[in-house]
């Protein structure tokens, strides 16, 4: 016999797991989640073809995916603030429209700083999805579905930069890298017009934020969601620097390998898909902030790895590295909306949260390639452990104000 119902859950008019509604906005969240990642980083396995053609240094051609990122950041705020007034669905529409068109237009770019603003502008309308897919599932499903939801859209996004890399390389080889980003351009087109046609409204109003910079400084005063918001900026930036750093060193002498071989290594972006759609089911047992440290240590375990000489042990631990960064995004994803609750403002706590996120892939992702150009990859990996060493540190910091981490962010 099932036990009582809560009333409270049979006034919600959210989705449930199981309905419809619960899983159109799965579905439509996955298709944007791939897309916007799919178009975001599929330059990443090209960098050294197009520091080739343009002429410039491995640093500087790290900024075909900084300039995005840079865009991304910029306009998570923006977006939100527009959604507060035509709606979350309505804006998200505009912004994959919108990012669909440019995709197809930035590898026609005809010199490098004309592919950095396209790209940049480009950022700035993949910024919608980011700043809006946690809030609108938010609004859209119940409390106790969120964390497999969330879980699902990163999953989605996962795919997208493992798809965009790897179809981008795969193309380049026969047809060079402007026709690698026109397929994934290409394929992003269609996962959007996917995410259009499938996304259900949202079933709660809208909140009234007041004005941007108040509901700023609300959520940058209460140090659970500030701590959540520099844990994006290291882990972010440290994730891109070693991807960024890794299609250069593969590249070069002993390893040699070919664009579309480095590629295939992205195939590592799978144990991200796995980790983020199975994580939260880990909380039931342990607490968000234990199973964040401890998807932390793995992500440093795995950097440790990629030390090492041989190509298998790089592979395994890019796989390691890669599996406990996305799971530890997963569950700060679904923590910063919880820790803002209740407090004026809170809708604007995951757009600061991605802002952060697309700071640290912009500025540590550039200073990770440029610490390979003088260092070489030990000096990738020592700016990313030590990006990973404060993110953890924080981290418990945060959680011995609370009770500890057995106690920490406990529902």
């Amino acid at each position: 016999m099932d036990g009582p119902r809560d009333p409270r859950a049979s006034r919600d008019p959210r989705a449930d797991r199981g309905s419809a509604t619960y899983r159109s906005a799965l579905i439509a969240l996955f298709c944007a989640g791939v897309a916007t990642f799919a178009q975001m980083y599929s330059p990443q396995g090209l960098l050294p073809a197009i520091a080739r053609e343009f002429g410039v240094s491995a640093g500087a051609s790290s900024w075909t995916v900084g300039a995005t990122t840079i865009g991304v950041a910029a306009g998570v705020l923006p977006w939100a603030r527009v959604s507060d007034r035509l709606g979350r669905v309505r804006t998200m529409r505009w912004a994959t429209g919108a990012a669909m068109l440019l995709g197809l237009a930035v590898p026609f770019a005809p010199g490098f700083e004309t592919m950095l603003a396209l790209r940049a502008v480009e950022g700035f309308a993949l910024a919608g999805i980011p700043a809006l897919a946690v809030t609108s599932l938010v609004e859209t499903v119940r409390p106790r579905a969120l964390g497999g939801a969330v879980g699902m859209y990163v999953a989605g996004t996962t795919l997208g930069g493992l798809v965009g890399r790897i179809f981008a390389g795969a193309v380049e080889e026969p047809f060079g890298w402007r026709a690698g980003m026109v397929a994934v351009a290409v394929l992003a087109a269609g996962m959007t017009v996917c995410f259009i046609a499938l996304v259900p409204a949202t079933q709660l109003p809208r909140e009234a934020t007041g004005g941007v910079l108040q509901a700023i400084l609300t959520n940058l005063s209460q140090p659970g969601v500030l701590v959540l918001i520099m844990h994006a900026f290291l882990t972010m930036g440290g994730f891109v620097a070693a991807y960024n750093a890794l299609a250069f060193r593969l590249v070069m002498p002993p390893y040699a390998l070919t664009l579309v071989q480095v590629s295939w290594l992205f195939l590592a972006y799978l144990a991200g898909t796995l980790t983020s759609s199975s994580v939260w089911r880990l909380t039931r047992r342990a607490s968000p902030t234990a199973v964040m440290l401890g998807s932390l240590g793995v992500m440093g375990a795995g950097l440790a790895l990629t030390l090492a000489a041989p190509l298998t042990v790089v592979i395994a631990g890019l796989v390691l590295f890669t599996g406990g960064f996305f799971a530890a995004h997963t569950i700060a994803s679904g923590l910063i909306g919880r820790r803002a609750a209740g407090t004026p403002g809170a809708s604007q706590a995951p757009p600061l949260y991605n802002l952060g996120y697309y700071a640290g892939s912009s500025l540590l992702g550039w200073a990770g390639t440029a610490a390979f150009s003088s260092s070489g990859w030990s000096g990738t990996a020592a700016m990313t452990g030590g990006a990973i060493l404060l993110a953890a540190a924080l981290a418990w910091s945060y959680a011995r104000t609370q009770g500890g981490i057995a106690r920490a962010d406990r529902a």
